[in-house]
């Protein structure tokens, strides 16, 4: 009975299999075989490939034409589209001779991440304005011993701007890719007061930094100063020379202490094998031979008199002493007989430098100063011409160690950094002036509301 129903079902089964066969409902279609692959068909379906060549189309007239509309003059065109393409263009030299339009910032050079300590004194403020208004990210450190908040307050609350309070004698740990160093009270009046702080601010001050670039990679510079040659016997001053330094005077605090800073910057720059402004980092090929990509970049900017807007009502440098003098009706002092020489550059001038320095192959150290040599006398002459023909002179006995004549030859700067200050005395000293007036007039009236 079993049997006769499992051959009774495999009958029944054969029988639908057979007439499933024949059934026309049954059966499918075979697929025709594919003649293209499924991206290429996607993109040819709905116009598509048609909308990506137009948009291509748009995008290369741009780029050809907007160098042309940026070379017109404004009476060819329209204000408004004019102010727009400025606001985010910016200018670069031609290479090999070729003639270039304006390139877009975001596409002509990367954004650079900047620590510049010291960066609320009078140098470091205008070096801070200067990388912020090219599109840096920037950071300061500064412990505010001398250094104003003043200073940066128009840089409070920028996205690209922060401000570190912290002294550089202690470590810090930051990823920056270069960084201008600074930080070192630098008033004539602070020698005495000061000069251990100054010191330890040169030399632990700089090993932090040196240590900090070594270990991110990042550019180095330091700014030293022309105190380094003492009382020089050599005049103008070249960047061979050694120097007629006191080791052991009032101002040797400051003199020395930069000395040795510049001594720790090549010792990192030979001792560790610290290749100085050769690599490119564009075509990662350096040009000093065959060195290391693992190395970081150093450099040495000896910094001459300078002066401007944002110095220290009363910081005992002589530019600063003679202008808030001459405003607020006091006598001119001046320390000895008034021969003694120096040369004054503004301080525009000077950031400029540090930043061609900063961007270019070379170590230094390099001069950075005008050449233009005026003796106290003369100075006082030309202040008393801008601010108070009545102005009065008063005689001091001299300072120590105070150097006889200051003149800094800037060839080797010009040559290799096609840099030279532009900026003449009588031109800058105006500009002084009318911050310092204005700063004075706050100040005193501030006492009066006391």
């Amino acid at each position: 009975m079993k049997l006769y129903k499992q051959s009774s079902l495999i009958h029944k089964r054969d029988n639908e299999i057979t007439s499933g066969q024949n059934s026309p409902y049954i059966s499918r279609t075979p697929k025709p075989p594919k003649t293209l692959p499924r991206s290429i068909n996607y993109l040819f379906k709905e116009q598509r490939f048609l909308f990506i060549l137009v948009g291509i189309l748009i995008g290369s007239t741009f780029f050809i034409f907007q160098p042309t509309l940026s070379r017109l003059s404004p009476h060819e065109t329209a204000q408004p589209f004019s102010n727009s393409i400025s606001r985010h263009t910016q200018h670069f030299p031609s290479t090999f001779g070729a003639k270039i339009g304006r390139v877009p910032v975001e596409i002509g050079r990367r954004r650079l991440r900047i620590v510049v300590t010291g960066g609320a004194g009078f140098v470091g403020s205008h070096l801070v304005d200067k990388l912020i208004n090219r599109g840096d990210e920037v950071i300061v450190i500064d412990n505010f011993f001398t250094g104003r908040k003043e200073n940066l307050v128009h840089h409070l609350g920028k996205p690209r701007f922060e401000l570190i309070r912290h002294d550089v004698v202690e470590p810090i740990l930051l990823e920056v890719d270069q960084i201008y160093h600074l930080a070192c009270p630098a008033s004539p009046n602070e020698f005495e007061i000061l000069d251990c702080v100054i010191h330890k601010t040169n030399v632990m001050g700089t090993l932090n930094m040196l240590g900090l670039a070594k270990r991110v990679g990042a550019k180095f510079l330091l700014t030293s100063t022309s105190e380094v040659y003492g009382d020089p016997l050599e005049h103008p001053q070249k960047e061979t020379y050694w120097g007629n330094v006191n080791p052991i005077g009032v101002r040797s605090c400051y003199d020395e202490g930069k000395r040795t800073a510049e001594t720790l910057t090549m010792d990192y720059h030979r001792g560790a094998g610290v290749e100085v402004r050769a690599l490119d980092p564009a075509t990662g090929k350096a040009g000093l031979g065959q060195l290391n990509s693992d190395f970081y970049h150093v450099c040495i900017a000896r910094i001459f008199n300078t002066y401007g807007p944002r110095m220290c009502l009363d910081d005992g440098r002589v530019v600063s002493n003679f202008v808030s003098q001459a405003i607020r009706k006091q006598p001119m002092t001046i320390y000895g007989d008034g021969k003694q020489t120096r040369s004054f550059q503004y301080v525009s001038d000077l950031v400029e430098g540090l930043v061609a320095l900063m961007e270019s192959e070379h170590v230094g150290p390099f001069n950075m100063g005008n050449p233009g040599e005026f003796t106290m006398l003369e100075l006082a002459e030309v202040v008393k011409e801008i601010i108070d023909p009545s102005a009065t002179i008063e005689f001091k006995p001299n300072t120590a160690d105070d150097p006889s004549k200051r003149k800094p030859d800037i060839s080797k700067a010009k040559e290799l950094l096609n840099w030279e200050p532009k900026i003449s005395l009588r031109q800058g000293l105006p500009r002084m002036v009318s911050d310092f007036r204005n700063r004075i007039l706050n100040e005193d009236e501030g006492k009066g509301m006391k």
